[in-house]
């Protein structure tokens, strides 16, 4: 948490979030242990993987899956949490990422009810202030596990502020330090605000790194109805999905401590994790409730979790090469940057155009221009977005940015050079520039002072900026010059 049109498969390249507002960069949100002073290499056979013991009712009902043994599960059919599965986790409000709840383990919070956890978000009053409690829990050093597959099946609330979460965090954080340098798998993370987008994500590193991906529904919302989210965690894999629907697959991570070398592949994803949940309120991602949110529907329900494991892992996995992407003819890392021929600009080929946070628009490619239309702005720059990643970025180069613009009326649009998958830091700062009627050319040049990566991002973001007005782009150009 740490942060169907199934349009948005946003693979390792992350093709999410924008310039103006960045992807959430956040913080564990377990207790802090002692970092680890010893390294452990990954194992270089085939191993079963290591599991604690794990409790579990009768697994009749339970489906199978094919290549899998069922390692742990809870249908939530008692009239009390599994406590031997589970611990009730406590939090003072602002552990993490600015949130406003405190994590209770009060009834009001958490509770069983016709086969489902409930997660209940409450709001009161202290002080003459509005305050907040919620529930979490987590299964740590009760149900860890090794690399396996992890099935739930849950329904969201919605309403402004509120932030759903099924996560995975290490059973020792300090092992290979702290986050994010641990590592976190999040299964799935939905805004309120926002409930028709489910997010998968994998964060660790030294710097931050994450790669993310999304599913937009396009018909109805992830608090409309119950849907199962996934993740396959393997050696050298890992694989999201929604409703059985593949939508991301992550196999290039590492870990380090700044300044030292990188530790052995698969680290940080070679040790037991354990799987929580829950509902937070505010923060630096959702931001905080308004006069909409409903809290008599502050509810996150979840049908089951259940945990699946292959009965050995061949764990002799190497780490991918990265490859980077070639100039064309004349230089430039932008493929298809005179709009000379036609795109599908909703998959993940070259151009790709993208609206989220209430967002609504359109982009064509017409008379050797993109052409982007905008209904509604959106709440955030991000929210009417053009990009095109896999960019390669070498440390030390020099680079410029150009392309020509006009606008039906003067209006600011934001450009900006962002890394993905390297927590969204920004190679060319977001820069706002005012578009004309008439055609401009615009300019941007900047030094790569960061480690190389592949997979930059070329951004630009026309929501939220106090205008609709359509934008013209033509002759976009990435180029090194140094």
């Amino acid at each position: 948490m740490k942060k169907k049109r199934v349009c948005a498969v946003l693979a390792a390249l992350a093709l999410l979030t924008g310039c103006g507002t960045s992807a959430p960069e956040t913080a564990a949100d377990t207790t802090a242990a002692p970092q680890a002073e010893t390294t452990a290499a990954s194992e270089t056979t085939t191993a079963p993987a290591e599991t604690t013991a794990a409790p579990s009712d009768t697994a009749a009902d339970v489906p199978e899956i094919a290549g899998y043994n069922l390692l742990w599960h809870d249908e939530f059919d008692g009239d009390k949490l599994d406590e031997a599965i589970w611990n009730k986790e406590l939090r003072e409000p602002g552990w993490t990422n600015e949130e406003l709840q405190e994590y209770t383990a009060a009834d009001d919070n958490i509770f069983l009810r016709d086969g489902s956890l409930i997660l209940k978000a409450v709001k009161s009053e202290k002080d003459g202030k509005p305050y907040y409690t919620s529930g979490k829990v987590n299964s740590q050093n009760k149900t860890d596990f090794t690399y396996g597959k992890v099935v739930a099946r849950a329904k969201v609330p919605e309403g402004q502020g509120l932030w759903p979460a099924i996560w995975m965090m290490p059973q020792d954080e300090g092992h290979y330090g702290q986050w994010p340098k641990c590592g976190e798998i999040d299964i799935m993370e939905v805004l309120g605000s926002a409930p028709e987008t489910a997010y998968g994500t994998v964060h660790y590193g030294e710097p931050h790194a994450e790669q993310q991906g999304t599913v937009v529904l396009d018909d109805g919302t992830f608090a409309s109805d119950f849907h199962e989210y996934s993740v396959e965690w393997e050696p050298g894999e890992m694989r999201w999905y929604i409703d059985n629907e593949l939508y991301l697959t992550v196999n290039d991570w590492f870990t380090a401590v700044s300044g030292e070398d990188e530790k052995p592949y698969p680290a940080p994803f070679d040790q037991p994790f354990f799987v929580q949940m829950n509902l937070a309120v505010g923060g630096t991602w959702p931001g905080n409730p308004d006069e909409t949110t409903d809290f008599d529907k502050a509810e996150f329900e979840i049908d089951y979790v259940r945990v699946y494991q292959k009965p050995a892992y061949d764990t002799d996995v190497k780490k991918p090469e990265s490859n980077f992407r070639e100039a064309t003819a004349d230089g430039n890392f932008i493929y298809n940057g005179d709009f000379s021929e036609a795109e599908d600009l909703t998959d993940d080929v070259n151009w790709k155009f993208l609206l989220f946070e209430g967002g609504k628009g359109a982009a064509e490619i017409r008379d050797n221009m993109m052409v982007i239309s905008t209904e509604e702005e959106g709440s955030v720059d991000y929210s009417v977005q053009l990009v095109q990643p896999e960019l390669p970025m070498i440390k030390g180069k020099k680079y410029r940015v150009s392309f020509d613009a006009y606008a039906d009326a003067e209006r600011d649009i934001i450009v900006c050079v962002s890394a993905p998958t390297a927590g969204w830091i920004r190679y060319l700062a977001d820069t706002t520039l005012t578009v004309p009627t008439e055609k401009k050319t615009f300019t941007y040049e900047f030094e790569m002072k960061d480690k190389n990566d592949p997979n930059g991002r070329l951004e630009f973001n026309l929501g939220h900026r106090g205008s609709t007005a359509t934008v013209y782009l033509s002759n976009v150009r990435v180029e090194e010059i140094g």
